[in-house]
C-alpha cells in the first residue's frame, strides 16, 4: 500500500505552503501535526471494533505508521476477522466489543461498524476512556449525534470522524483559494455522487442478507445521504463558511426494485437566509457524471475532486470554434425564435488550471489515520475537526429527514453547538 500513503513532507510540498503556521490557518484542524514535543519514539495502541471493508482499509493506513500499533480487533463475522488478521496478525481477538474496552493495554478505538450500531459502541468506548475514531455517519439520528458530541465534551477524550476530505490537499487548497477571494462571492454549491451498481455485496448464505448488506435497509441506513452525502455537504459548508436555513428533498427506488428499504436516488436543496443554496444528489444507476462538488463565485469556479479551478473570463476562442459560432449564429438567426438569437457560451471549451498542478489522487485518508495517531499521542484535540464531522452528519440526516417528511424543514436549533463552520460568522449555543 505505499503507492497510497502520503507522508507529512509531501503534504505540505503539495500545498505549496511555507509552513505549519499557514496551513493551520488555513485547516485549523491541521493543529495536530504541530510540533508540541517529539513523538517519533512513543506509540499508540489502538483497537479496531468493525475490521470489514472501511475497517481494513483504515487499518491499511494505520498499519504503515510507525508511531501506531494495532492491538486488538473485534467483529462477530469471521471473514472479517482473518482478513484483518493479515494487516494485523498480533491483535487480539474480541467477539465482543466491550471486552476491547476493557482491555487496558487499548488507549483508542476505530469504530467502522454499521451505522445503527455507532451510538452504543462511541457512548460505551467513551465510558471506558477511549479515544474515539469513528466512520460517517456518526450518528443514526440528528438526536444521536449531538448525545455523542456532547460526551467528547464531557470526557475530554478524543473525537474524530471519517472526513477524510478535510486532509485532502486538493481541497485544503481549495479552500484556502476560495476563502480568500480568489473566486469572488460564492453563491452556489452543486454537489452530486453518481455510480451505476446495486450497492450489494456477495452474501454466502441468504440468512446474511441483512448483516451484510445493511445499507440497503431501513433499520441499519439511512442510504445515500448517510453514506455518501455526509461528505460532500461537509465541502459546501466549508465552502460557504454558513450553515443553511432550510432543506427540502425528495428520493425513490427507480431502478433497483430488488428488495431494499432505502432509496436509489436522492436529491436535496439545502437554502440559506442570504440568498445561497447546496443541491446534492446521488443517483445509482448512472455514473456518467461520476462524482464531483462544483463551487460557483462569480469570478470562478471549483471542482476541488478533480484538482481543477475555472475562471469566468477566459482567452478567445480558437479561430475555428469561433467559425463555427459564427455560422450556428447565422443560421439560428434566420428562424423565428422569440428574444435574443441563442449563441453558444464559451465555457465548453475552458480547460481551467490544476490546484495543485497536476491531478491528485489523494483522498486525504492518510493523513486524517495519522492525525488521530498523533492527537492520541499529544492527547490534543485537534481544534473543529470534531465540530466538522458533527455538522456533516446532522446535515445529512436533516436532508434525510425532509426526503422522507415531503416537507421543507427548517434548521433543528435544537441540535445546534457552540461552532460554526470555517470562516462563517454564525454563532450557535450549546442547548
Amino acid at each position: 500500500m505505499n503507492d497510497i500513503k502520503i507522508n507529512r513532507r509531501e503534504f505540505l510540498r503539495n500545498l505549496g505552503v511555507a509552513g505549519m503556521g499557514v496551513l493551520a490557518a488555513t485547516s485549523p484542524w491541521l493543529s495536530a501535526f504541530s510540533e508540541v514535543r517529539d513523538t517519533q519514539k512513543e506509540r499508540c495502541r489502538l483497537g479496531i471494533i468493525g475490521p470489514g471493508s472501511r475497517g481494513q482499509f483504515l487499518m491499511s493506513f494505520i498499519a504503515q505508521n510507525p508511531k501506531a500499533e494495532i492491538v486488538a480487533i473485534a467483529d462477530v463475522y469471521d471473514p472479517s476477522i482473518e482478513a484483518a488478521k493479515k494487516i494485523a496478525p498480533d491483535a487480539k481477538v474480541y467477539r465482543d466489543y466491550r471486552a476491547l474496552l476493557a482491555d487496558k493495554d487499548v488507549e483508542a478505538v476505530v469504530v467502522a461498524t454499521p451505522l445503527n450500531t455507532h451510538y452504543d459502541i462511541v457512548m460505551d468506548a467513551f465510558d471506558a476512556g477511549k479515544h474515539v475514531y469513528c466512520e460517517k455517519t456518526i450518528g443514526y439520528t440528528m438526536e444521536q449525534c449531538f448525545n455523542m458530541y456532547n460526551r467528547h465534551l464531557e470526557t475530554g477524550l478524543l473525537f474524530f470522524s471519517g472526513q477524510q476530505r478535510l486532509f485532502d490537499p486538493r481541497y485544503i487548497k481549495a479552500m484556502d483559494l476560495i476563502h480568500n477571494g480568489t473566486f469572488g462571492k460564492i453563491s452556489h454549491v452543486e454537489a452530486y455522487w453518481n455510480r451505476n451498481g446495486d450497492w450489494r455485496r456477495d452474501v454466502p448464505s441468504p440468512e446474511l442478507e441483512r448483516f451484510i448488506n445493511w445499507r440497503l435497509y431501513r433499520e441499519s441506513s439511512r442510504g445515500l445521504m448517510s453514506e455518501l452525502g455526509c461528505h460532500q455537504l461537509q465541502i459546501g459548508t466549508w465552502a460557504l463558511g454558513k450553515l443553511p436555513d432550510r432543506v427540502m428533498g425528495h428520493g425513490g427506488i427507480t431502478y433497483w426494485k430488488d428488495g431494499r428499504e432505502v432509496h436509489d436516488n436522492v436529491h436535496c436543496i439545502f437554502g440559506y437566509d442570504s440568498g445561497e443554496s447546496i443541491n446534492y444528489g446521488s443517483v445509482i444507476s448512472n455514473k456518467f457524471y461520476g462524482l464531483e462538488e462544483k463551487i460557483m463565485g462569480n469570478l470562478g469556479t471549483v471542482e476541488p475532486e478533480a484538482s481543477k479551478y475555472y475562471f469566468e473570463e477566459i482567452a478567445p476562442a480558437p479561430a475555428f470554434i469561433q467559425m463555427l459560432n459564427k455560422w450556428e449564429n447565422e443560421l439560428f438567426d434566420e428562424l423565428p425564435f422569440a428574444g435574443t438569437s441563442w449563441a453558444p457560451e464559451t465555457a465548453n471549451v475552458n480547460k481551467g488550471e490544476y490546484i495543485l498542478g497536476e491531478r491528485s489522487t489523494i483522498d486525504g485518508t492518510s493523513l486524517l489515520t495519522e492525525a488521530f495517531v498523533e492527537a492520541v499521542i499529544t492527547g490534543r484535540q485537534p481544534e473543529r475537526i470534531a465540530e466538522e464531522g458533527y455538522y456533516a452528519s446532522l446535515l445529512c440526516l436533516w436532508g434525510f429527514d425532509a426526503i422522507e417528511r415531503g416537507e421543507i424543514l427548517p434548521f433543528p436549533e435544537q441540535y445546534q453547538i457552540d461552532y460554526a463552520p470555517y470562516g462563517t460568522r454564525r454563532q450557535t449555543i450549546v442547548s
